[in-house]
């Protein structure tokens, strides 16, 4: 069967559909809160330093910006999971909450939760009415209000903060650190240890983390493939092509392709 990603969008939420036999994910993080069923094998990651092993019937839970892998914990199975990526505004809405929450654990198995995600997901999948996508996604958010599975958000550092403000100003153009580690009066390499400790991954990898992130939205949004590289200035198509595959498990042009099929 080999690697496959079938991602669909509805209401602001991203669906997706994935086998992986030998495909692994690179270290990056999403601006959503993203949750997940392991539905057969092992999936197994690194959360910010952290060894994880999600089996059959695991849920995986992720808050936003969270830095992790991805691959199948073992090369005798392969991995067949499903995911949603849900925007932080609109889960909190759903939740009635205003303030950034954080999820208390990694992984959980809780049948009814499992069966709402999958319901969920296969809803949008399958390209069911918005009305009943709404009622389901809703039937997700209320499992989170009745169990301790969140708490409240705690406040990264001011210096965290304003870099990432700095590298998004900038996600059209090369990232240039040194500019940043003046403003912020540190030398290049105190500010790299500094964002690296605080977030587990570099200024550059948040940076090309964030990019492609902008870069998947503006290709949802204008279908041009050489329209985002240009407005996010990657070198050419290639080179677009190749990190969003470390991130996405597929190619922008295979993405854009399956895109306009569905």
């Amino acid at each position: 069967m080999g690697d496959t990603f079938l991602y669909k969008n509805r209401l602001g939420i991203t669906a997706l559909s994935a086998h992986l036999e030998t495909f692994s994910y690179k270290k990056h993080a999403h601006e959503e809160y993203a949750l997940g069923v392991t539905l057969k094998g092992i999936q197994a990651y690194d959360l910010e330093g952290c060894s994880q092993a999600s089996y059959t019937n695991g849920v995986m839970l992720f808050n936003p910006e969270q830095v992790h892998d991805g691959r199948a914990g073992t090369c005798e199975e392969s991995l067949e999971y499903i995911m949603l990526y849900i925007k932080p505004e609109l889960f909190l809405e759903a939740l009635g909450e205003k303030n950034l929450l954080h999820f208390c654990a990694p992984i959980v198995y809780e049948e009814r939760l499992k069966t709402a995600i999958l319901n969920l997901v296969r809803a949008i999948l399958t390209e069911k009415d918005e009305a009943l996508c709404h009622e389901l996604f809703l039937h997700v958010s209320d499992y989170f209000s009745t169990k301790n599975l969140l708490n409240s958000y705690k406040n990264e550092n001011a210096l965290i903060t304003k870099t990432k403000e700095m590298i998004y100003d900038g996600l059209e153009n090369v990232l240039h650190i040194e500019t940043i580690a003046q403003e912020l009066n540190l030398s290049i390499f105190k500010l790299i240890r500094l964002f690296k400790a605080g977030t587990g991954i570099t200024p550059y990898q948040y940076f090309l983390n964030s990019k492609l992130s902008h870069a998947k939205k503006h290709l949802d949004a204008v279908n041009d493939l050489y329209a985002t590289v240009v407005a996010f200035g990657f070198t050419d198509l290639s080179h677009f092509n190749r990190h969003f595959k470390r991130v996405y498990g597929l190619t922008a042009y295979e993405y854009l392709t399956h895109k306009d099929k569905r």
